[in-house]
């Protein structure tokens, strides 16, 4: 079984498929990590390159989230229980 775990894992990140998995994870537990103000006005989450980029449909939500970008990246990362980002994009 952990040799099969390991061909899988290689094999996501072979065809890039990790990223999108934790995509998938962060999009569930994103009202729980940020609260439902937040998750509402979230319109698109994506991981690329250690980096979460947040498409926001409030400015002054854009503004909060951007001057919070520390507290993002410790929650996601303490939620993945790995460093998963490094920095964080909101638009």
């Amino acid at each position: 079984l952990v040799g099969s775990e390991m061909c899988i894992r290689d094999r996501m990140k072979a065809y890039q498929l990790d990223d999108k998995m934790k995509e998938f994870d962060l999009n569930d537990a994103w009202p729980e990590l940020m609260g439902k103000g937040v998750a509402h006005r979230t319109k698109n989450i994506k991981i690329k390159n250690k980096t979460l980029h947040l498409q926001i449909d409030s400015a002054v939500m854009r503004e909060e989230l951007h001057s919070g970008k520390r507290v993002i990246i410790e929650r996601v990362n303490q939620f993945m229980k790995k460093e998963v980002i490094t920095d964080v994009w909101v638009s």
